[in-house]
């Protein structure tokens, strides 16, 4: 399956708690227990105003479902064409 990277605002995400996070996190796993292995989630980077998270879907439109469903709406939707890393550069 492609690997996707999504930018979701949400202001403030930076300064929420533990437990708002966590509270975050078990809504997006609820909504992808019923998608039926048609979108996992990787993981998500927490900046002050944004996350950008890392999935593994189907296509786009099972990102799009989950978005919509889960209301962590996102901003900018990219598939991941590649890795590359500093050992990349090496001959």
């Amino acid at each position: 399956m492609p690997k996707y990277l999504i930018e979701r605002p949400v202001p403030g995400v930076g300064k929420l708690t533990a437990d708002e996070l966590q509270a975050a996190a078990r809504k997006s796993n609820e909504v992808l227990d019923v998608m039926a292995g048609r979108a996992q989630w990787i993981q998500s980077y927490v900046s002050d105003d944004t996350l950008m998270c890392v999935y593994i879907a189907a296509d786009e439109d099972a990102v799009r479902e989950h978005a919509e469903t889960s209301g962590f709406l996102y901003d900018k939707l990219y598939q991941v064409h590649g890795i590359i890393d500093p050992t990349t550069g090496e001959g």
